[in-house]
């Protein structure tokens, strides 16, 4: 019997994790010091710090200028202890939605006198965000809460962790949380679940509202768009400024158009991705 015993230690382990799930408690350690920016892991629940955030500085994001006015200054009330609004950054692909989010985040941060934490969320782990809150309500810290791509399938219920959290729960949010999410979707559901929920339900229009209302919950919608030559061409010319990539423009710019009408779209990514061949075939790194 005394044999058997060691093997049995690691399903008592998973038992006791599957417990302090079940409870709301972690024997992990959360120590918002660490760094400023944090990864939320489950199983077990912990805050992993990231050392060094991949993001550009605002001043590069262009074509952008009113959501970025806009973020900003709710990112700075937030950061004061003034009230802000949760955020949903919607629209085009590759259009600098995660990108404002980091650049917004190292840019308050680093001219507020007090510390803002961004901690990102993974989309399947939406249903773990109360057990997060837990932990961050007795924080003193102002906490960033950010999913990236975040979305619903027509049978997903994690959305109802989401929207108790944003507004509707007993507790609400804490004062020092706020929630920051990009997706493609301005209300976070596929338009054709939408229509075939209202045409199969006994009442079409109750049948959305509830995942409808999700979005209604973010107190600011900021829409992303395509941008036009211009605004191209201007990212262009601050990432070659930025990373000091010596090129004859013009000729830059021609090759850049010709790039962008290789894939179909201009946008802050088809212009990073352009910099990079573009820095490649310079034999120049991209270090600021």
């Amino acid at each position: 019997m005394g044999q058997e015993t060691p093997d049995i230690l690691p399903l008592l382990e998973r038992i006791a994790v599957a417990l302090e799930h079940q409870t709301g408690r972690s024997t992990s350690s959360f120590d918002l010091s660490a760094a400023s920016a944090f990864i939320w892991q489950t199983e077990p629940d912990r805050l992993e710090p990231v050392h060094q955030i991949n993001r550009l500085p605002l001043n590069l994001l262009k074509g952008i200028d009113r959501v970025r006015d806009i973020l900003s200054e709710n990112t700075v009330r937030f950061a004061n202890g003034l009230p802000a609004n949760n955020a949903l950054l919607w629209g085009a692909r590759g259009a600098g939605k995660s990108s404002l989010v980091k650049a917004v985040h190292g840019d308050v941060q680093s001219g507020s006198e007090k510390a803002l934490k961004l901690i990102e969320i993974h989309r399947e782990d939406i249903g773990s965000l109360p057990r997060l809150m837990k932990v961050l309500r007795p924080e003193p810290h102002q906490c960033i809460i950010f999913c990236d791509d975040l979305s619903f399938d027509h049978d997903d219920t994690t959305y109802k962790s989401l929207k108790a959290v944003l507004e509707g729960g007993i507790e609400g949010r804490p004062d020092n949380v706020i929630f920051y999410a990009t997706s493609n979707r301005r209300h976070l559901i596929p338009r054709h679940m939408m229509d075939n929920e209202r045409s199969t339900a006994i009442n079409p229009s109750e049948a959305v509202e509830e995942k409808v209302s999700l979005s209604d919950r973010f107190g600011l919608w900021l829409g992303f768009h395509n941008c036009n030559q211009d605004d191209y061409l201007a990212m262009i010319d601050a990432y070659m400024d930025h990373f000091g990539l010596k090129a004859d423009k013009t000729s830059v710019h021609a090759d850049a158009i010709e790039w962008s009408a290789t894939r179909g779209a201009r946008s802050g990514r088809v212009a990073w991705q352009f910099i990079q061949d573009l820095a490649g075939r310079l034999g120049q790194t991209l270090s600021s």
